[in-house]
């Protein structure tokens, strides 16, 4: 992410309807999808939020990330015969993971939560940046009777993640109890929301769906509850680092058009008896022959901070690429997730290197999540 420079640049981007909040919180702005986020806040910074989500509650104003909701008869028919997870498998209330793969090459267009309100009803929240093309794809091949809206501005998504989430929520009077992956309607203060059970961090947490002329109103009840927790305002870089912590991808660097499912290790997010998906032909054919490369997490054995880009080394033969990297503030190293050829065959615990400015610095190859999850 790059820090935006110029008032011009800014007048490009979109902004969230709590801009103003961040701007009173000393927020450090920073283009995202699209969007002008907070990368981090006075007083706090990456550290101190990351700690929060671990250690108590934060909050993230995720609401760049898209939205877009089908209806109609057979909508959810419709919403699982495009995208890669069997909605079969879940009911009303519940939320699934999922994927809008390319037709042709099986690669990824988006990686979107899908939440299932009815058979004739589905809401989804793609990522910032990809939420066009997502909802073009699908008009195109919606049937008569299916409408699919975009209502990318619409709506604002505050998560609230960390330990104590449930208890801030529950001093609002807001649902806390449902289970991981559902979501339930509420209301706070005569504002109906939508609590969901959800989060990108690893740690208990929820995302609360509001209409984005309340939102500063919602953003201003958390805090006023959120003393007594020390909930502390979260930006993207925590966001990223807690996302990488759990090996969690990031669209764009660890899936794309050029990573499909197969290769970055998502194919427990595909239907595979599914008799129809966007890309299932390819993907089928992807995972039987083999991918040529997957993606790997590795752990830092030298003091090193791994970046995206960087080559990853066994001896002379470039074996790979970093895709996401960051330094860990739980573990106090660095990690990375990269895109490792699967020949020649490494396992976990072998050490590879990696080429960070001309240095070769040693990582050792391990299965993510780097940091137990606690998402339960």
């Amino acid at each position: 992410m790059t820090e935006v420079t110029s008032d011009a640049a800014a007048t490009r981007l979109r902004r969230s309807p709590l801009h103003e909040r961040h701007t009173a919180l000393g927020a450090k702005f920073a283009p995202f999808g699209g969007w002008e986020m907070p990368l981090e806040y006075a007083g706090g910074g990456v550290l101190k939020e990351h700690t929060a989500v671990r250690a108590g509650v934060g909050v993230f104003d995720v609401s760049h990330l898209g939205k877009a909701r089908i209806t109609g008869p057979g909508a959810a028919d419709f919403v699982n015969a495009c995208l890669s997870n069997d909605l079969g498998r879940i009911g009303p209330g519940k939320a699934q993971y999922t994927l809008c793969c390319d037709e042709a090459t099986g690669g990824v267009v988006d990686d979107i939560i899908a939440y299932l309100h009815a058979d004739d009803h589905v809401f989804l929240i793609p990522n910032a940046a990809n939420t066009a093309e997502v909802v073009r794809r699908l008009r195109a091949a919606a049937p008569d009777g299916v409408t699919v809206t975009d209502e990318h501005e619409a709506h604002a998504v505050l998560a609230v993640q960390g330990p104590r989430s449930a208890e801030l929520l529950g001093a609002l009077g807001l649902p806390t109890e449902h289970d991981y992956m559902s979501f339930s309607t509420a209301t706070l203060d005569g504002m109906e929301l939508t609590v969901c059970r959800t989060g990108y961090t690893g740690e208990l947490g929820y995302e609360l769906v509001v209409p984005a002329a309340h939102a500063p109103a919602v953003w201003d009840a958390l805090f006023a509850a959120g003393e007594a927790y020390e909930l502390r305002a979260c930006g993207l870089a925590a966001r990223d680092t807690l996302r990488t912590e759990m090996g969690y991808p990031l669209h764009g660097q660890d899936l794309s058009l050029e990573i499909t499912p197969v290769q970055g290790r998502s194919g427990w997010a595909v239907g595979w008896d599914k008799p129809a998906f966007w890309g299932r032909d390819a993907l089928l054919a992807e995972k039987s022959a083999g991918p040529r490369r997957t993606l790997r997490g590795l752990v830092a054995v030298d003091r090193a901070i791994p970046r995206p880009g960087m080559a990853v080394h066994v001896g002379d033969q470039r074996v790979g690429t970093i895709t996401s990297g960051t330094f860990s503030p739980t573990l106090k190293q660095g990690i990375a997730l990269a895109l490792v050829d699967t020949d020649p065959k490494l396992a976990d615990g072998d050490v590879v290197e990696v080429d960070i400015r001309g240095r070769r610095a040693q990582m050792r190859l391990q299965r993510p999540p780097f940091v137990q999850p606690s998402v339960r």
